[in-house]
């Protein structure tokens, strides 16, 4: 894909003016970084950090029965929640692969907002699409609203700044004004903080983010691209379709087995996901911290003796522990533990790595 053909979102001009850097992620044009990633990265972990991240897809489904219709589709039990809460949950195969991993907003039992992850938004769409009954739309809203996430220890102050609602529960979310402007606000979040997502109008993209990015300078904050977020998801061992979620890796093996509502009577791969359940995964998602010097990435094979029993699914360097870290898939039947110690082959060298179950770092996203 060439930079000609890749999307740009609604405010690529106000990062510009920032001095991003941009590079190609799902399809759009985004900001990787504005005065370096460690930097931003701290800034989310120590005081508060923004990141405009409206290449998220959204889309609505709406009609009588929507939520029922939504909740026989998708993995999770929106039975769990009620109007005015959001939910993680899954759009998987009939193999028990994952299609994407999304959020969805309970807005009534007639209608359920969905924000899938951009490049996988025209799939569930269309999957949706595919298996909604009579009565039942849904509607692809990819440039119907921007997304802007404020994340870190002052990201309540900058929204108090604002005149927008704090005071809610983790994964609650309330439909407010700005200047007049309606914003959806959610306690939600990607990077272990205490964090928000505000949903404006696409229209009102730019002036929301300006006013949020006054509030984020003032609280000695910044704003905060790609890798920052990729390097604070990765701490926190959040998995990422693509690299921990897949239609070839299973929420089971992913240990997102949580979003899955199994006393639910339906919903897509139930069955071969029962079926994976009752025999146990064949791989299963662990960290590794380097011991020796050194970067892990992706796709790097993870041995013991003369054994592979593994391969990493995302490696970084971690701003905050200093030290190379990976995601990574290890092979059951190996039965790596906790604490054991392997190594990665780094470009023919055999990194050591302690075996840790994620996160790296302590969770504070519903603090």
């Amino acid at each position: 894909m060439t930079d000609e053909k890749l999307l740009q979102g609604p405010i690529h001009a106000v990062h510009v003016e920032l001095g991003a850097t941009f590079a190609p992620f799902g399809g759009w044009e985004m900001p990787v970084s504005y005065a370096g990633t460690v930097g931003e990265h701290t800034a989310v972990r120590t005081t508060v950090g923004v990141f405009d991240v409206s290449h998220l897809g959204k889309a609505t489904v709406k009609g009588p029965g929507a939520a029922a219709f939504v909740n026989s589709a998708l993995s999770n039990d929106l039975g769990r929640i009620r109007p005015g809460k959001a939910q993680y949950t899954l759009c998987c195969t009939p193999e028990g692969g994952v299609i994407d991993d999304l959020i969805a907003y309970y807005v009534s039992d007639d209608e359920i907002f969905l924000v899938p992850n951009a490049a996988n938004t025209a799939s569930v769409v269309a999957e949706l699409v595919k298996a909604a009954p009579e009565g039942i739309t849904i509607t692809d809203e990819h440039r119907g609203y921007a997304v802007f996430a404020v994340q870190g220890p002052k990201s309540a102050d900058v929204l108090a700044a604002l005149g927008l609602p704090t005071d809610m529960e983790y994964m609650a979310y309330v439909d407010a004004e700005w200047d007049g402007r309606p914003v959806r606000v959610c306690r939600t979040g990607y990077t272990g903080e205490h964090g928000y997502e505000l949903l404006p109008r696409w229209d009102d993209a730019e002036a929301v983010f300006r006013a949020i990015l006054d509030q984020v300078k003032a609280a000695d904050g910044q704003p905060a691209g790609l890798g920052a977020r990729d390097t604070l998801r990765t701490e926190m061992g959040y998995p990422l379709h693509g690299h921990e979620l897949s239609v070839d890796i299973s929420p089971l093996e992913a240990r997102t087995g949580w979003a899955v509502g199994w006393k639910k009577p339906e919903f897509w791969g139930k069955a071969a996901l029962e079926q994976e359940k009752a025999e146990g995964p064949k791989r299963i998602l662990l960290g590794l911290k380097a011991v020796d010097r050194g970067v892990l990435r992706q796709g790097q094979a993870v041995l013991r003796g003369d054994d592979t029993v593994g391969e990493t699914t995302s490696g970084t360097f971690s701003p905050s522990l200093k030290v190379g870290i990976a995601l990574a898939l290890l092979n059951t039947d190996a039965d790596i533990k906790p604490g054991d110690e392997v190594e990665v082959d780094v470009r023919g060298r055999r990194l050591r790595c302690e075996v840790i179950r994620p996160p790296f770092v302590e969770a504070r996203t519903a603090s």
